[in-house]
């Protein structure tokens, strides 16, 4: 499959997205934030960063990008989107996905190899993993604190919407330790660790993440 991976000014881990799709199976195609252009793809990642320096709120002026434009209307007629990290939070500013990303409560920003439980593996994300598989993949962030009102955060947990959750630690006030959610279709998936850095046995924390890129092959080949 065709896999965008979209750069925006600030973006830092386009690269290693692009790499990971390429491990994945898939053919990595680089997006430009300024294009009104998809290039035809099957999928788009949005990848981890600064994306426009962070200025206002995270992802708040990537929401505004002429290829966000683009996405969020294939994402409406079902196109598989991944916002990872800063792609997460740019996601949630789109209204592609509920709830916000804020500061962590420990004020600092972390680094550090995260486990996490899949929570649902219908998504075209996560369909490599098995329901409640642990995993262990690399996690950056300083405004990673998932927050949702509570009705919200009830619907989420009632209609399984809950992607990963944070397990043995929450290392940044995520509320019901949440790690990364879908919208209800399944199709569009944010997630604040970095599975793009977690495909390679010789480095990082292992290979735990590199089914968030196998499962778009997979899906297709069942």
């Amino acid at each position: 499959m065709k896999i965008g991976v979209v750069t925006f000014p600030g973006s830092l881990d386009d690269v290693d997205a692009q790499r990971a799709v390429r491990l994945g199976g898939n053919e990595a195609v680089a997006l430009w934030h300024g294009e009104h252009d998809l290039k035809g793809v099957d999928a788009v990642v949005l990848p981890g960063g600064f994306s426009y320096g962070d200025y206002l709120r995270c992802g708040a002026i990537s929401r505004f990008s002429p290829v966000m434009a683009e996405v969020v209307e294939a994402a409406q007629r079902g196109m598989p989107v991944l916002g990872i990290c800063n792609g997460f939070q740019i996601l949630c500013e789109s209204h592609l996905l509920p709830g916000a990303l804020i500061r962590n409560d420990h004020r600092k920003f972390v680094c550090r190899d995260q486990r996490l439980r899949v929570e649902r593996t219908d998504t075209p994300w996560t369909s490599a993993y098995s329901a409640g598989q642990e995993i262990t993949v690399v996690l950056k962030n300083g405004e990673g604190g998932y927050v949702a009102d509570e009705a919200t955060l009830d619907r989420l947990e009632g209609e399984g919407q809950v992607v990963a959750r944070y397990v043995e630690h929450n290392p940044n006030g995520s509320l019901r330790d949440i790690a990364g959610v879908s919208n209800e279709r399944g199709n569009v998936v944010g997630l604040m660790p970095h599975p793009e850095h977690s495909v390679e046995s010789l480095t990082g924390s292992g290979t735990d993440g590199l089914g968030f890129f196998t499962s778009l092959v997979e899906a297709v080949l069942a």
